[in-house]
């Protein structure tokens, strides 16, 4: 995957992450918030980004199975 497209779903992620919050749905995002980046940070590395976009997609995943969100098909 390219570096401009891992950003693009970075956004996308941490736009879902937002969502959450705004929302108030109990869920822990310290460790992607002590990574220290964001999707607007394009200075970044790919490597960093993919990481990012790793540990907030398998904190909104875990989000999902506590909260038993069905899974639409």
């Amino acid at each position: 995957m390219k570096k401009e497209e891992l950003i693009h779903l970075h956004l996308l992620l941490a736009q879902l992450k937002r969502y959450c919050e705004e929302r108030g749905i109990d869920c822990d995002f310290t460790r992607y918030n002590e990574l220290g980046i964001t999707p607007f940070q394009v200075h970044r590395s790919k490597e960093e980004h993919k990481q990012a976009i790793f540990i907030l997609s398998s904190e909104l995943v875990s989000l999902a199975a506590k909260n038993n969100l069905p899974l639409k098909r």
